[in-house]
């Protein structure tokens, strides 16, 4: 599955499996997967946002999400760190790899490195994790396609 990714894509794909970890979640999700990307500088440049700023956003849709179905505050309890190798990619996070290979391969080239999976995760729409959380921190997908596919 991870076969054509470039050095630079593996480690994008480890922070995902990393951030997931972090969170307690069971699952690694295209959210996780944007996240992962944002340890990458040059497409935290792309999109204009950093990991940190990420989290937290993410953290307070996650909190709203909670308060939504009437879990406020105290009444959840906090993310319980799991182990990274016990985490299974989400079908989403399983559905971006091809289209990264699709975008790659249009472009002639053999290997995927980040840019093809922020482009791939670009193509996402709401209620995507990945895309709710970039329409969250109100980074315009368009302009941020314009620029990745620059790149």
């Amino acid at each position: 599955m991870f076969d054509r990714l470039t050095p630079a894509a593996r480690q994008v794909v480890a922070a995902s499996a990393d951030e997931a970890a972090l969170r307690g979640d069971r699952r690694i999700g295209t959210d996780h997967l944007l996240l992962g990307l944002l340890h990458d500088p040059a497409t935290a440049a792309l999109v204009g946002v950093d990991v940190d700023t990420a989290r937290a956003r993410l953290q307070d849709l996650d909190r709203a999400a909670l308060e939504a179905i009437g879990i406020t505050g105290a009444d959840h309890v906090a993310a319980v760190p799991i182990s990274r190798g016990s985490a299974q990619p989400t079908s989403g996070f399983r559905a971006i790899l091809p289209l990264a290979y699709t975008l790659a391969a249009t472009e002639r080239s053999r290997r995927v490195d980040p840019r093809h999976l922020l482009l791939a995760i670009l193509t996402r729409d709401v209620p995507d994790p990945a895309a709710t959380l970039l329409a969250s921190l109100q980074v315009p997908a368009a302009t941020v396609r314009a620029r990745a596919s620059q790149a």
